[in-house]
């Protein structure tokens, strides 16, 4: 994905451009009469649901009229009846693997160089509708947060307290779950306030662990669930992005970023280390049954802040075959991956630094075993 690491500088020229192209954008969109732009809207919805979940065919209607120029004084253009019915997607276009995602940018390219001033400008506004929609209507908005980065790294993803975090019964709605069916006649919903732990992040209800890697929900499974919804989350801004770069400008946009982006690779590294410590115990269960005396390979789990995704780093600690196992074929092990790590340019250094945390662990753990 490597969509992450694309932190931007807003005080950089090629921000400034962006910017004006929001700007310019909006303005166009703000133009048009009330009845065009909730037409748009209408659009935008079933367009940016499409592009986001990557379906295979897509119909879309140009609106009738639309103002081209922001200037205030434009007056409504008809958009030419014969183009205003768009289709994308055909069975040569599934079989060839091309989805919406492709062919409706492809499509609003050759839009945007009409020669008629109309139908190049209702591209430009289903364009940014759709992303809009994908920022302002697709995704819930959170707490006001402020993370700040680990040492030697970029992206802040620890969550700093004020100190303010409210313990009080008077709860506001960002601070709790809203349960249903448990109210009184007249008296609103009954408000369950969240864990301080997870009222420090941007989305609290898909917090599932402390900053001691302590599991906050049910089950690993409910966890990863979470981790998901996350994950979805991002991919939605980055659809939006994709589809209309300048929106990178828009102030929802950026907060929504900040706000998930931490979060999730906050929470993406406690589920690695919480599986990590899952099977330390593991292995020494196996090796105390003496099940461990053909061989072990490891499957450890780490959050790669770039693809923002839990993957696993794959090792042998015994070659299979009959080997009596010892704590000391961990320890060894663990310290060649480190060594191996620590010079693998293709992570990135906050991801290569959890990733040897994580061998740390796993070495620490065994070594006490030995001694």
């Amino acid at each position: 994905m490597n969509e992450s690491m694309q932190i931007h500088d807003r005080s950089d020229a090629r921000f400034d451009a962006l910017n004006e192209e929001h700007r310019q954008q909006q303005a166009l969109f703000n133009a048009q009469p009330l009845i065009v732009q909730r037409f748009l809207e209408t659009q935008a919805r079933q367009i940016a649901e499409a592009y986001v979940e990557r379906a295979h065919r897509l119909r879309f209607t140009l609106p009738d009229r639309v103002v081209c120029k922001a200037d205030g004084a434009a007056q409504p253009a008809p958009v030419p009846q014969t183009q205003r019915e768009q289709h994308i997607g055909t069975l040569m276009d599934r079989a060839g693997g091309r989805d919406v995602h492709m062919l409706l940018r492809q499509r609003l390219a050759e839009l945007d160089q009409s020669n008629e001033p109309a139908i190049a400008a209702s591209s430009s506004l289903i364009r940014y509708s759709a992303a809009a929609h994908m920022i302002y209507n697709m995704l819930p908005s959170g707490r006001h947060v402020n993370y700040v980065a680990a040492e030697d790294e970029d992206i802040p993803t620890i969550p700093a307290s004020d100190g303010m975090e409210p313990e009080s019964a008077i709860t506001a709605t960002t601070d709790a779950i809203a349960e249903e069916g448990g109210a009184e006649e007249g008296r609103g919903d009954l408000l369950v306030p969240y864990v301080p732990a997870a009222r420090r992040f941007y989305l609290p209800q898909w917090v599932a662990f402390d900053d001691k890697d302590k599991l906050l929900v049910n089950s690993v499974n409910e966890a990863e669930a979470h981790i998901k919804s996350m994950q979805r989350f991002m991919n939605v801004l980055f659809a939006a992005r994709s589809l209309a770069p300048y929106m990178v400008a828009d102030d929802e946009y950026e907060i929504k970023r900040y706000g998930m982006l931490g979060q999730l690779i906050n929470q993406g590294r406690s589920l690695a280390r919480f599986m990590t410590a899952d099977i330390i115990q593991t292995v020494r269960a196996r090796a105390e049954a003496q099940s461990l005396n053909r061989g072990l390979s490891l499957r450890l789990p780490y959050f790669d802040d770039q693809d923002l995704a839990v993957v696993n780093h794959n090792f042998v600690v015994i070659p299979a075959g009959r080997i009596m196992f010892v704590p000391a074929f961990v320890v060894r092990a663990a310290r060649e991956e480190q060594a191996k790590i620590a010079q693998d340019t293709r992570f990135s250094s906050s991801t290569r630094k959890h990733l040897l945390n994580e061998l740390q662990m796993l070495e620490e753990a065994f070594k006490t075993s030995e001694e």
